[in-house]
């Protein structure tokens, strides 16, 4: 079974579970707003603090909130590895040609932070024009990486409250109800409903089958833990195959069992569950 809870809706008695769907899914949308327009960490972290609650109040959970923290880490050092190296151009710091002087504090053979950036060891050099050069790691760079990832922690945060929170078939009429004016415009809100409800289970379910995978590629001598970077990249193509085909044929397996039980998307439906707003 996958540790994972995005998109798994888990049975409690909690004030987040009993609020109303459709109140829930507008109040996401908000902070997944607020989170990116934010433009200071205060306001970033009282977001995510205040997302953090929630979260043990609706999981009854305090180690899975932190466990949220490996996803946005291992993005956000992606991100600064690739700034470090495709920032464009390079820090110039000695001119020949213009007699720009040597700053006495800016040694090639040292990490200096000079007017606002994190100077390098050099890199490499440019013989024919005089000119030193070393890349750079601009502190903007960094606060940004940092912003980034703190943002994509509060989106994963409040969205999991969401999905654990409320039962897929409401979560679907929520957004059914919500989507409602845009069939006054003859666009087709039923199918939008059950792409997103689709999606979202099946999140869950792709998880369980990549452990599975994993589970059964260990047994066979496959290392995804250990190894250097050329080693887990063969090891996460042995995954990723066996995964898109197993998503395939569920998505096969799915398509069947709706035409069997006559399945028509642009029906009119009446619906069991009526919701009530309930604030």
């Amino acid at each position: 079974m996958s540790k994972t809870i995005i998109g798994r809706y888990i049975n409690l008695d909690t004030p987040i579970h009993k609020l109303d769907p459709r109140l829930k899914f507008l109040a996401n949308i908000l902070f997944i707003v607020l989170f990116f327009i934010s433009p200071h960490y205060i306001t970033l972290g009282i977001l995510i603090l205040f997302s953090m609650v929630l979260y043990c109040i609706t999981t009854k959970s305090i180690k899975s909130v932190f466990k949220k923290l490996k996803l946005p880490l291992y993005i956000a050092i992606f991100l600064l590895i690739i700034n470090m190296l495709t920032v464009k151009g390079a820090v110039m710091y000695y001119d020949a040609h213009n007699y720009v002087p040597l700053p006495s504090d800016l040694r090639p053979d040292a990490y200096i932070i000079h007017r606002g950036k994190l100077f390098i060891n050099v890199v490499y050099f440019a013989p024919k024009n005089d000119v030193n050069y070393v890349f750079q790691l601009n502190l903007f760079s960094i606060h940004r990486t940092f912003a980034i990832f703190l943002r994509i922690y509060g989106v994963i945060l409040i969205t999991t409250i969401l999905t654990v929170s409320t039962k897929p078939i409401l979560l679907t009429k929520a957004i059914n109800d919500l989507l409602y004016p845009l069939k006054l415009i003859k666009i087709p809100t039923e199918i939008i409903t059950m792409i997103i409800s689709i999606a979202l289970r099946f999140i869950p379910t792709l998880m369980e089958e990549s452990g599975r995978i994993m589970k059964a590629q260990s047994s066979r001598g496959v290392d995804f833990k250990n190894g250097n970077f050329k080693d887990k990249i063969r090891a996460f193509i042995v995954l990723l195959i066996p995964l898109f085909v197993s998503s395939f044929n569920k998505a096969n397996d799915l398509a069947d069992a709706m035409t069997s039980r006559g399945y028509e998307p642009y029906s009119k439906r009446t619906h069991y569950r009526q919701l009530i707003p309930n604030w």
